[in-house]
């Protein structure tokens, strides 16, 4: 076990906190940010000689590089950013307002980006790094409702992917997370709803959002599960680029993959027609 110097954004509940508290077991240490000072003191007060807590709204991207090289001064250099602050909208597109998919796009794309931006030259510089984005089964298969969310995470693992590609020679592994359901409050308290407002939608949605709320808190994945998972990643030599975890979204998306390539070769010679 080599220990590290972890930073995780979003560690006041759901998978950050999750992850957070596996580490400190581990040995490791762990920068998490916050958004409050007493969000803060509760953080470090799980271990305070291994967690410590930065305030920091992914949103307010001009204080991000700054809190980013506060950080390498003072805890040293990071070895491992975990992208994991983000929140989930509901709602029918046509309902929903354009500026709240601006927001998603905020938390949950340029958030991530800023800070990655912010940690890659000093991982270059060392030649030694991992970037771990938690994305969702969202961000690979779509479901009505979600819209805006799943945008925003398909955005996410096409940044991931290809950034990997740029930064594998200098040593920088990147690597996406995709859960499916799991017991934190994403469909809970940490939700965004937009209000219904178009009855036409009504026999597709309402079953769903009910369905939603119904099972918020009973889903079938173990936070503390997937963050041990989350840190066998950190530790691997060859790890892969990109990981489903629960038994829904590793079934959902093999079922999108199986009938996207059905697609595909049912259409290959209209593909293929426009060579010239």
């Amino acid at each position: 076990m080599t220990y590290k110097t972890i930073f995780i954004t979003g560690v006041s509940s759901g998978f950050g906190r999750a992850i957070a508290i596996e580490a400190c077991k581990a040995g490791h240490c762990v920068i998490g940010t916050v958004r409050s000072l007493d969000a803060k003191a509760a953080f470090e007060s799980l271990n305070p000689d291994r967690m410590h807590g930065v305030i920091l709204d992914v949103r307010e991207s001009e204080k991000i590089s700054p809190l980013v090289a506060s950080v390498e001064a003072t805890y040293g250099p990071v070895d491992v950013l975990i992208n994991n602050a983000g929140y989930g909208h509901e709602g029918i597109m046509e309902e929903s307002a354009v500026e709240d998919l601006r927001e998603q796009f905020e938390v949950n794309v340029f958030g991530p980006v800023s800070i990655m931006k912010a940690f890659l030259p000093f991982m270059r510089v060392r030649r030694n790094g991992v970037i771990i984005n938690i994305t969702s089964m969202g961000g690979m298969i779509t479901m009505p409702g979600i819209t805006y969310y799943c945008g925003s995470k398909f955005a996410l693992e096409g940044i991931s992917e290809a950034l990997g590609k740029e930064v594998a020679g200098f040593g920088v592994t990147v690597i996406s997370v995709a859960p499916g359901s799991f017991r934190t409050e994403w469909a809970g308290r940490s939700m965004i709803r937009s209000p219904r407002s178009i009855p036409d939608y009504d026999a597709l949605f309402d079953p769903i959002r009910s369905a939603r709320e119904e099972k918020s808190g009973k889903q079938l994945g173990d936070p503390a599960k997937a963050a041990e998972v989350v840190l066998d990643l950190i530790q691997a030599k060859s790890p892969p680029s990109r990981l489903l975890i629960g038994s829904d979204a590793y079934n959902l998306v093999r079922q999108k993959l199986s009938s996207m390539l059905e697609d595909i070769d049912h259409w290959e010679t209209v593909s293929k027609s426009t060579d010239g």
